[in-house]
């Protein structure tokens, strides 16, 4: 039986120097007699907003938690308008609002739970422009703190009620690319443990005046890794550290963008969210910055190509930093332009210190310790055992994939979107210059392939599983690494084989050219060509049956795999 919580109390007011002006009296008006206390003499949250640019409906905001609501709002009217020129904007606009919220439970602890969380929530919200406040509060065990969330929810109902624009539905919010990468998000002991080492670790390589020291992140899909990352991106930005944070995935690339945008990381001069190759060429290792942050560093360059003219990017990165923090993970690498041979980080050790952390608990996927045993064994040993029984994951083997995107249709109309068709790189794309769409076909039926269709009504900020007009398209690896699906619909195609007891892939049927050409590795004997194309499509499958948070559908084109799959899967 869920536990019951009491409604919070929210009273609204104008943002003026007349804000906490017999501010008893006018709650007492407003909103009752009886909530006065939760406002004046409680611990409160409040949100000051302003959307002065009306026609755009965007706001900048600030989100705050206080002992003393009548002293912390003219703190912030008389003494932090002289020094910070938004509050003096949020004081003379004439448009601005303030929202403070009260509950009969809020204690110092909660209050700052709360706060942290609006401040989550807000940034995801595409008609917010900036939040002000730099703090990161996520609180640990407390009294009550088995009633936040129940208490967060009833606040953001009664907030949506009040401004639909500014505070949008929770289902929008928690499906968002943002929120995903939020640096607001509250961390395991796991991540905690490996944050509060790493962020020593700079303190004293920065105080030595050290430079290359490599902190190396590893950990499978779904162990957390861009939520570490996003977190001390954070909390160093907010330490005033000449901090960067690189990502060659173009739509991870915007929402970090986002995120740095709305939190005013960014610098006047310089880039802080950039892609590997635009900051090595844009910075010499004569003036090093203080940490480089790389997100999905697997997907690094370890040989040169058009824009980029070195040899290996994790190099060159270290020799422009004082630290790089680089998340790795080696079954995501999809490229022969990524390749690493098996002793490079090894002998990286010999002229840069290097520090390792591993991140080991699966955090993306809703499913049983089984399921994930399930999973692992077929991607890494190309073993199909029996499906054990999951009532929290919904797997699934179709027979026809215009049922599975039927289902996966549905899915996303139940979930309020996130649930996509996604499949291996084996059928041929084409850059739709000419208005001529690329297909995934089987049989009669076919979706467009991968970023073509477009919709005038998108928002730039949204990434490929974020725009409505996708549900209607196939993704790849490329399009949905790095995030996460409610619901996955994952078509195996023909490179993945079932022969002998086995999954086998084969390069000959892929049409991903990046992962199944060769390229030149230097060995013992001196430069070979060396083909890594099963080992490249063996991490295509990775990357796409550990994208679903909530359930994975499977077709396969191959006939005795699509049987295997038939017999091993009994389909609730």
């Amino acid at each position: 039986m869920e536990k019951q919580v009491s409604a919070p109390v929210i009273y609204e007011t104008p943002y003026t120097d007349l804000a906490t002006y017999d501010l008893e009296e006018k709650v007492r008006q407003e909103i009752g007699e009886e909530n006065v206390e939760y406002i004046t003499d409680y611990p409160t949250v409040y949100i000051i907003q302003d959307d002065r640019l009306k026609k755009r409906s965007k706001y900048k905001v600030y989100v705050g938690e206080t002992n003393d609501i009548i002293q912390r709002t003219n703190e912030h009217l008389i003494k932090d308008s002289k020094n910070e020129i938004y509050w003096d904007n949020f004081r003379n606009s004439k448009t601005s609002l303030m929202y403070v919220i009260g509950h009969e439970h809020f204690n110092k602890s909660l209050t700052l739970d709360i706060e942290n969380k609006i401040m989550q929530y807000l940034s995801c919200v595409p008609n917010v422009e900036k939040i002000h406040n730099k703090r990161t509060n996520a609180q640990k065990k407390y009294y009550t703190s088995n009633e936040m969330s129940l208490i967060f929810t009833k606040i953001w109902k009664k907030l949506h009620e009040k401004n639909q624009n500014l505070f949008i539905s929770e289902q929008e919010i928690v499906n968002s690319a943002i929120f995903k990468a939020s640096p607001f998000h509250s961390l395991t002991k796991e991540q905690e443990k490996a944050q509060t080492a790493i962020l020593e670790l700079v303190d004293k390589a920065i105080a030595k005046k050290q430079s290359g020291q490599l902190i190396l992140v590893r950990g499978e899909a779904g162990s957390g890794k861009t939520v570490l990352m996003s977190s001390l991106f954070y909390n160093l930005a907010k330490r005033a550290k000449d901090v960067h944070l690189l990502v060659n995935h173009n739509e991870q690339l915007t929402v970090y963008k986002t995120i740095a945008s709305k939190l005013d990381l960014e610098k006047k001069k310089d880039e802080v969210v950039a892609k590997p190759t635009s900051f090595i060429n844009k910075h010499s290792p004569k003036q090093k910055v203080d940490v480089i942050l790389v997100d999905e560093a697997h997907l690094l360059l370890t040989q040169g190509k058009q824009s980029y003219r070195g040899k290996n990017q994790l190099i060159d990165l270290l020799d422009r930093a004082k630290v790089v923090i680089a998340v790795f993970d080696d079954k995501q690498i999809l490229t022969r332009e990524q390749i690493w041979q098996e002793d490079i980080l090894q002998t990286l050790g010999n002229d840069y210190p290097v520090q390792e952390f591993t991140l080991m608990n699966q955090m993306r996927m809703n499913a049983n310790e089984a399921t994930i045993d399930w999973l692992r064994t077929m991607i890494d040993d190309g073993t199909i055992k029996t499906l054990p029984k999951d009532d929290k994951y919904d797997l699934r083997v179709f027979d026809d994939p215009a049922k599975m995107h039927q289902a996966i249709v549905e899915k996303n109309q139940e979930q309020a979107g996130l649930s996509r068709m996604v499949a291996t790189f084996d059928w041929e794309y084409n850059t739709n210059a000419k208005g001529e769409l690329s297909y995934v076909q089987i049989g009669d039926w076919k979706l467009p392939w991968n970023l073509q269709l477009k919709d005038p009504n998108s928002n730039k900020e949204d990434s490929w599983a974020e725009q409505a007009i996708t549900i209607n398209e196939v993704g790849s690896t490329y399009t949905i690494q790095g995030f996460d699906l409610n619901y996955a619909g994952v078509i195996l195609g023909p490179s993945v084989t079932y022969r002998d007891g086995k999954i086998v892939f084969d390069p000959a049927k892929s049409a991903n050219k990046k992962a199944t050409q060769r390229r030149s590795i230097i060995t013992k004997e001196g430069s070979q060509m060396i083909s890594f194309g099963p080992e490249l499509l063996k991490h295509e499958l990775n990357v796409l049956l550990t994208r679903g948070v909530k359930g994975l559908y499977l077709y396969a084109v191959d006939e005795q795999l699509q049987k295997e799959l038939m017999k091993k899967v009994k389909n609730n």
